[in-house]
């Protein structure tokens, strides 16, 4: 299986930075529901995505590195469908083409020391910034299993679900995702006090989940949070710190709540972020990808790609 080329590479593979927030801030992109799958529809979007992706692909091989590729479908879940105007078959169909996109991408671009990973992207059914009330596993399960199937059915590598707010929701994905025997990754996001925003402490959820599913993730991931803001949770030596594979963190220090307000993009300082990066990968020994969220760019990846390299090659 081609995960193996993550799992067993002694060098973490870099991903891309906030595609929505670079879309919308640096491009000028309206994209209805945050949903960067709109831009497949216009030759003008696709050709935007792929000079996205080429950047940070070409990061990936300046450092020596694989890179994970995201589908742009973190909006394009059954729950999406209505919102986005859609019904669930186009929807899903819709989920086939951002798949054919991305794979064409990495036909054209991969090479032997650059593997690429094709990642089928899973968003929550819910506001990620302003969650409602959570989902028990088995609704997530009938929610999500409609867009997890048409990713793996349409050739993903792995799948992952990022900027999860809540256990019972990351649980449900993955049995869906177990149903087809794709692997999977779960992807937390956090508060300001390192705490999912259901209030659940982060080691409690990832504990939950692998009891729920006998250890389903191939690892979990922080995503869409500062470093300062769940940094505090990782000074533990439990099991559960094994557990991370993966870093996406934010530029700002914003909270949820403040960047859901934000009419101006807060991309922080991509050369402070390289830096707090390094010190995660320090306390972190099994992490496998790490790259950006909201507020990110290449500049931002760059920075963590270049300070890694730099104490690898010490």
């Amino acid at each position: 299986m081609r995960i193996q080329k993550l799992t067993e590479t002694p060098r973490f593979f870099l991903s891309d930075g906030g595609l929505e927030t670079f879309m919308i801030f640096d491009k000028g992109y309206d994209l209805p529901c945050f949903s960067a799958a709109v831009l497949l529809e216009s030759e003008e979007g696709r050709a935007d995505l792929a000079a996205y992706f080429e950047r940070f692909i070409g990061i990936a091989k300046a450092s020596g590195r694989g890179f994970v590729m995201d589908a742009p479908t973190w909006r394009a879940g059954a729950a999406w469908a209505g919102p986005m105007g859609q019904t669930l078959q186009e929807i899903m169909e819709t989920n086939a083409r951002a798949v054919a996109f991305v794979t064409d991408l990495r036909d054209a671009h991969e090479t032997a020391d650059c593997p690429i990973l094709i990642n089928g992207l899973v968003g929550p059914a819910g506001d990620a910034y302003a969650p409602g009330e959570q989902i028990e596993a088995q609704d997530a399960l009938l929610i999500h299993a409609p867009q997890v199937h048409a990713l793996g059915k349409a050739g993903v590598d792995i799948i992952s679900a990022m900027t999860l707010t809540h256990a019972s929701e990351a649980i449900g994905i993955v049995r869906a995702a177990q149903e087809i025997d794709v692997p999977v990754v779960i992807a937390f996001t956090v508060e300001t006090d390192g705490c999912l925003p259901s209030g659940q402490p982060l080691g409690e959820a990832i504990a939950e989940v692998d009891a729920a599913t006998n250890n389903g993730p191939v690892y979990y991931m922080i995503n869409c949070a500062h470093p300062d803001h769940f940094r505090n949770a990782l000074e533990t030596n439990a099991a559960w710190l094994l557990r991370i594979g993966g870093i996406r963190s934010n530029a700002s220090r914003m909270s949820h709540a403040e960047l859901d307000e934000a009419e101006e993009l807060d991309d922080g300082d991509p050369v402070e972020l390289g830096q707090l990066n390094a010190e995660l990968l320090a306390r972190l020994p099994n992490i496998r990808v790490i790259g950006g969220c909201c507020g990110t760019d290449h500049r931002h990846v760059g920075c963590i790609a270049g300070h890694h390299h730099a104490r690898t090659a010490a």
